[in-house]
């Protein structure tokens, strides 16, 4: 299976020893969690435990670097997508989203993983989605909100949590998740809905959302009175 995390522009194309490292870093923690050690990513990069050490400082500033690739990623990838939408476009990236399966899993188990390094990996994801949501609005793609930091904040919440909730209902928590075949269903099962949903709306009427702008608008009323 080719990965995401290959064959991207930039200064790390070539993959060089830094950067097949962190790829290796991403796939070991997306597969066996943050609990592994330097080691056993060292070994699946091809390098030593001190090589990793040199380049990274530390565990944790191998995580950094990780989280801020995998980010990358995902912005470049939403920000294609939405500012320059295709029919076929979306449907390679369908015929492809196993490809995607490592970066989904690593931020599966940062989630898991809890602490201060997933909320800080949460709030940027949020920035990210906020940014992508931006430039969709700005190419005309997307409509605008009232409240955009909102929003992004919101579709974060929606996607992360329906993915955890369909790893734990599946059961798939441990090392052996095939996360290839996670993904592919997942996927699979939400597609069409939410499109649909995002395309088209749900309610016929205004009358819920007024009600709730109306409110907020009181609310800061209230406060700057």
């Amino acid at each position: 299976m080719r990965s995401a995390l290959s064959d991207r522009p930039g200064p790390d194309r070539d993959l060089t020893t830094r950067a097949r490292i962190r790829d290796a870093a991403i796939t070991v923690f997306g597969e066996q969690g943050f609990a592994t050690g330097v080691r056993a990513v060292a070994a699946a990069a091809g390098v030593s435990p001190g090589l990793v050490n040199h380049h990274f400082g530390s565990k944790d500033g191998l995580r950094a670097a990780c989280d801020a690739h995998v980010l990358e990623i995902i912005r470049v990838a939403k920000t294609e997508s939405l500012t320059r939408p295709s029919a076929a476009g979306l449907l390679q990236q369908l015929a492809e989203v196993e490809e995607y399966a490592p970066l989904i899993a690593y931020v599966v188990r940062s989630y898991q993983a809890g602490g201060t390094l997933a909320q800080s990996m949460f709030e940027h994801i949020v920035a990210t989605t906020e940014q992508y949501l931006a430039d969709g609005v700005a190419a005309g793609t997307l409509r605008p909100s009232r409240d955009p930091a909102a929003r992004a904040r919101y579709l974060t919440m929606q996607s992360m949590g329906s993915t955890l909730l369909f790893l734990q209902m599946r059961g798939e928590q441990g090392d052996s998740v095939d996360w290839g075949h996670a993904i592919r269903e997942l996927t699979d099962e939400i597609m069409f809905p939410a499109l649909e949903l995002y395309t088209e709306g749900l309610f016929t009427d205004t009358t819920f959302l007024d009600a709730v702008v109306d409110q907020r608008a009181e609310t800061t009323s209230d406060t700057k009175n």
